[in-house]
């Protein structure tokens, strides 16, 4: 008999909800600037999604790169304050345990930014017109049954 961890796939309903009030409670912090660090005064800092581990001990913070500065620039510092981070969300949040925060930078906008960009390629966008559309009212026409009708 299969362990229930290993049937599941993907996080659990509660690492979920735990991982979005973790984001919930950064989010806060540093809108409202209550961590007091001076490196990140005026920085902006974008949370894409929390990820915890299924024992709730630790928990990624995905992070997305601001607009207008350097992402490698911003997350030594996070790290370095990981652990008072991690103190404000155990206030905030009941939790046996307080969880260690490891922030890593957030790729997924940079992946959807380049597919964007091979999308409104105009070489591929004539590709793309000139490629004959497929339907199934294509087989109908060149002899194939017909599903609809008797």
């Amino acid at each position: 008999m299969a362990k229930r961890d290993e049937a599941r796939e993907g996080p659990s309903q509660r690492q979920l909800r735990v991982g979005e009030e973790i984001r919930r409670v950064l989010a806060r912090v540093f809108e409202r600037g209550e961590l007091h660090e001076p490196a990140l005064s005026g920085v902006r800092i974008t949370l894409s999604e929390v990820s915890v581990s299924p024992d709730l001990r630790n928990a990624t913070v995905w992070v997305i790169p601001p607009i207008d500065g350097e992402i490698a620039d911003i997350l030594p510092i996070l790290s370095r304050v990981a652990g008072r981070l991690s103190g404000q969300v155990a206030r905030e949040v009941r939790m046996k345990f307080a969880p260690r925060l490891t922030f890593k930078r957030d790729t997924a906008f940079d992946a959807s930014q380049r597919m964007n960009a091979i999308l409104n390629d105009p070489v591929i966008r004539q590709d793309v017109a000139a490629a004959p559309e497929s339907s199934d009212e294509d087989s109908t026409e060149d002899g194939g049954s017909d599903t609809h009708g008797a």
